[in-house]
């Protein structure tokens, strides 16, 4: 089987690296470790196809130790525990774990004391925020390395460099006479990238030279290429259509742009996480039940995975898309932000201040405070807001049947002071 171009052409040094300087540049804080031969356990987080694993790649070949790979798509706890006990007998060993995001809370909890102990040097790779995806003590015991997207003359620099050294590319000599569609069906990703550019150049047919345009791109991707990839530009603007989908109560067009991103094996967290968000963003107190029912479906999907966790994840997006909208308390934290930006920290009222102290007490921190139990209907019309924006009224409720009655409620509570 022929080595796909990106492989045949992947770095083998930091020099040949393209972007990530800030990691891999002279004088930077990774090249340092790896030259002197002492790497600590680290996370690579960024983008689909900006040098992850290659880095991890040229730690291997640089430092000539024990070098295990796994990806967390197909590995569980057994794969792990099997090369901490090969670690074991090989000192400096270094474990990669290809997209360590995907493992749970046990399989990494399997990793954490081989870790710790130095029995191996971890490098994970992952797109999605390590913060929310490696569990904390892991975490804690990894340094976070930050990688870039690639920017357009990168990847021009990329494209420029297959054709001229790379031999396959050179017999046909190709001409890239335009670039723009390659790397916007690309995505950014620079594996994507040089094997479209090595799937278009087989498709034309050569004579002298090969004419590379958008056009012929366009064509050539329309014909051979599934154009819906999880980590490239496709990604963003299905996700785009499917939370807009919801948002505009269409549970028929919700669905079908569900089943794209599960036929494209798109991460079952990622569409819980952005109809969890949804949930609050854009339905709120129009319906708190749908909070509630995209959370739990979050959850169920972690549990079950695919193929079974499709029909949860339906069930939620069709709820969502049938639920009254709102966008009121999504409306209410942007404007206090915007609020706090402008007038700073203001002082908290005297009367509404916690005052645990004799000190406090006698500076008058809790004076006068009106404990609302104390009232009819549990309400005291006492004012909760700094002086200088007293009376503005940061959450307007939504125009729907629910967030109507809270209205109604605000309204007889608050008269005199907000125009409910």
């Amino acid at each position: 089987m022929a080595i796909p171009l990106a492989e045949r052409l992947r770095p083998k040094s930091l020099d040949d690296l393209t972007g990530q300087e800030h990691l891999t540049g002279k004088g930077s804080v990774l090249r340092k470790a790896i030259e002197q031969g002492r790497i600590p356990s680290m996370i690579l987080w960024g983008p689909p196809g900006v040098g992850k694993t290659t880095i991890a790649n040229i730690i291997a070949h640089t430092l000539n130790t024990p070098f295990y790979t796994l990806s967390a798509i197909s590995a569980g706890v057994k794969e792990v525990r099997e090369v901490i006990e090969k670690a074991r007998l090989q000192p400096e060993s270094i474990l990669f774990i290809d997209e360590i995001h995907r493992f749970n809370k046990g399989q990494q909890d399997a990793l954490l004391g081989a870790v710790e102990k130095g029995t191996i040097t971890l490098i994970g790779a992952t797109t999605e925020n390590p913060s929310f995806e490696v569990n904390a003590a892991l975490l804690s015991r990894c340094l976070v390395y930050i990688l870039k997207p690639l920017d357009e003359n990168a990847l021009n620099g990329l494209l420029q460099f297959a054709v001229e050294h790379d031999e396959v590319l050179r017999r046909k000599n190709i001409v890239l006479k335009e670039t723009a569609a390659l790397i916007n069906i690309s995505g950014g990703d620079a594996r994507k990238l040089l094997n479209l550019l090595e799937i278009v150049g087989d498709a034309i047919p050569g004579e002298k030279e090969t004419v590379i345009t958008d056009d012929v791109v366009m064509d050539i991707a329309q014909k051979r290429i599934a154009l819906y990839d999880k980590s490239g530009e496709q990604h963003y603007d299905i996700i785009s259509a499917f939370i807009k989908s919801i948002r505009g109560s269409d549970p028929n067009a919700a669905v079908y742009w569900l089943a794209r991103m599960i036929e494209g094996g798109e991460d079952v967290k990622f569409i819980a996480r952005r109809m969890l968000i949804l949930a609050s963003e854009d339905i709120g107190n129009a319906n708190p039940n749908a909070l509630l029912l995209a959370n739990a479906a979050f959850d169920a999907v972690n549990k079950i995975g695919y193929p079974e966790a499709r029909i949860i994840l339906a069930q939620c997006a069709t709820y969502l898309a049938s639920s009254p909208k709102s966008n009121a308390s999504y409306m209410a934290i942007s404007n206090a932000l915007t609020t706090v930006k402008e007038h700073g920290d203001l002082p908290v009222p005297l009367h509404i201040r916690n005052a645990p102290t004799r000190l406090m007490k006698n500076l008058d921190y809790g004076k006068g405070y009106q404990y609302s139990h104390d009232f009819d209907n549990n309400f005291s019309a006492q004012e909760y807001l700094p002086e200088a924006i007293k009376g503005t009224m940061f959450y307007n409720p939504g125009k729907n049947t629910r967030e109507e009655e809270l209205r109604k409620w605000l309204k007889g509570l608050w008269k005199d002071k907000y125009d409910y």
